[in-house]
């Protein structure tokens, strides 16, 4: 497993409380990342809504420098499935 896919799964643990639903973050070239409502976690399998980023877009994210609203805005971060729980999910992380 990548290490910043490992840091990542770290970070999103300390930021988000219980996520009732499935999200997968995609960073591309590196990894994915469930969250669930037993938190966040390396793996891939099938969630309700995918976000997927480049590996700089992503710790822009985490990091508070990328707003995810610009992100997708601009087309550096893309999702796929519910966008309701796309929104959730970025406003827990803005």
């Amino acid at each position: 497993m990548s290490e910043v896919v490992n840091k990542a799964v770290e970070k999103l643990n300390e930021r988000l409380g219980g996520f009732e639903n499935t999200a997968k973050f995609v960073i591309e070239e590196e990894g994915a990342i469930m969250i669930d409502a037993d938190g966040a976690r390396a793996g891939d399998e099938e969630a309700e809504v995918t976000l997927i980023a480049s590996r700089e877009t992503f710790e822009g994210i985490l990091d508070g420098s990328e707003n995810p609203t610009s992100a997708f805005m601009t087309g550096k971060l893309k999702i796929e499935g519910s966008m309701p729980l796309a929104m959730q999910l970025g406003a827990a992380l803005s």
